[in-house]
């Protein structure tokens, strides 16, 4: 069955402006302050750098306005608000254009530390500090022009690769292993799991090609993350024929699932 959200976004008015309660910038203010605390040693420099130069606070939740300013003093991407789900032609053809589609909803207090769909907090605060790294940003660009032309099968591998990359990627760092996926960044428990469980797999992406081969579910801890030691890394990956690396991926077949080594019920944020 399709997925329905129980979420309706919002619409700018004429000026672009989003209109947001007390209370939705009440929630924003919680998430915000807790998830900083959360990555202050755990995210990237890079995230922590993207995160000052967008200039985001406790305050209120930003407006795409605000979001664009800043993003265009740096690598000239921008945000636009769209509904939870686009259609996949939508969001790659978006990404294509150095454009980050923006879920314009925040989660509910129920929905604290679950939601089964990226909402403003997943997609500012998980994603936009990131798209203000130059390397980083071109290879999310390349990754919408690649899906865009790629086939309904080769674009499932594509999103895997988006998922064990952009979601749930880790790096190595000076500093030790630090998080750099979105998924992970917004989500208070897997920021923590991702780098000091004991049960969690963590392997060198290295040419992609394993990650290809890897199944995942949304809606658990992630039993395996791929660690990488630079963005160069993901950007040459999407250059050097990644659809020739997903045909060799289809070719070898998957991977069998370990969802077992993680119980369901242990789940945060993933969308």
């Amino acid at each position: 069955m399709k997925f329905q959200s129980k979420y309706t976004a919002k619409t700018p008015n004429e000026q672009g402006l989003i209109h947001y309660t007390q209370e939705e910038n009440a929630i924003w203010a919680l998430l915000f302050n807790r998830q900083m605390d959360i990555v202050k040693n755990r995210a990237c420099n890079e995230f922590i750098l993207g995160l000052a130069s967008l200039e985001m606070s406790a305050d209120h939740i930003p407006q795409c306005l605000e979001m664009n300013s800043a993003l265009k003093k740096t690598t000239g991407w921008r945000v636009k608000p769209v509904e939870a789900i686009i259609p996949a032609d939508e969001f790659f053809s978006l990404l294509a254009e150095r454009i980050f589609p923006a879920a314009a909803f925040i989660r509910s207090r129920d929905e604290l530390d679950y939601l089964q769909e990226p909402d403003i907090v997943h997609e500012f605060f998980g994603h936009c500090p990131m798209l203000t790294d130059t390397v980083y940003a071109d290879f999310m660009q390349n990754y919408g022009k690649i899906a865009l032309n790629a086939s309904e099968t080769d674009r499932e591998y594509l999103a895997r690769f988006y998922w064990f990359t952009v979601e749930f990627g880790l790096i190595n760092t000076l500093n030790g292993l630090r998080i750099y996926g979105g998924g992970i960044l917004s989500s208070k428990e897997e920021s923590i799991y991702s780098l000091e469980s004991d049960i969690a797999q963590r392997k060198p992406l290295a040419d992609g090609l394993e990650a290809l081969r890897t199944p995942y579910r949304i809606d658990i801890l992630q039993p395996i993350y791929y660690v990488i030691n630079s963005y160069q890394e993901i950007y040459d990956i999407m250059q050097n024929d990644i659809i020739g690396l997903i045909h060799q991926a289809q070719d070898l077949g998957d991977f069998a699932p370990i969802f077992e080594q993680v119980k369901p019920e242990q789940r945060d944020v993933k969308c």
